[in-house]
């Protein structure tokens, strides 16, 4: 392979990588949302989880749409503010389901 095609494919590998990233935090996202909902806590503004929603599936970004690194910050950020409301329920402590070894049931812990 000449320089070129180098340059591409490697460049085409990372565009996925960071795109699986970008993916994966919009997943988390809409976990904990969905968690909090069922909880019956407060999930903030709704404009936050959908509008970095919207950022991330619509075409106009700030930076050019191989290079999710915006779209990934807005992601975190709506998390972060999603969460907030459950930091302050737990002192600080954000609860993680986890399972059981021994008796397979889940239970929460906390960091």
């Amino acid at each position: 392979m000449d320089t070129a095609t180098t340059v591409i494919v490697v460049a085409a590998a990372l565009a996925a990588l960071v795109l699986a990233v970008a993916v994966g935090v919009l997943v988390r996202l809409v976990r904990t949302r969905r968690a909090l909902r069922r909880a019956g806590l407060p999930t903030g503004p709704r404009w936050v989880f959908w509008g970095a929603v919207l950022y991330f599936v619509l075409p106009f970004d700030i930076l050019p749409d191989p290079i999710y690194l915006d779209d990934i910050g807005v992601l975190l950020l709506a998390l972060h503010t999603l969460r907030g409301p459950l930091r302050a329920a737990h002192g600080h402590k954000i609860p993680m389901t986890t399972q059981s070894k021994e008796t397979n049931h889940s239970f929460d812990s906390y960091k």
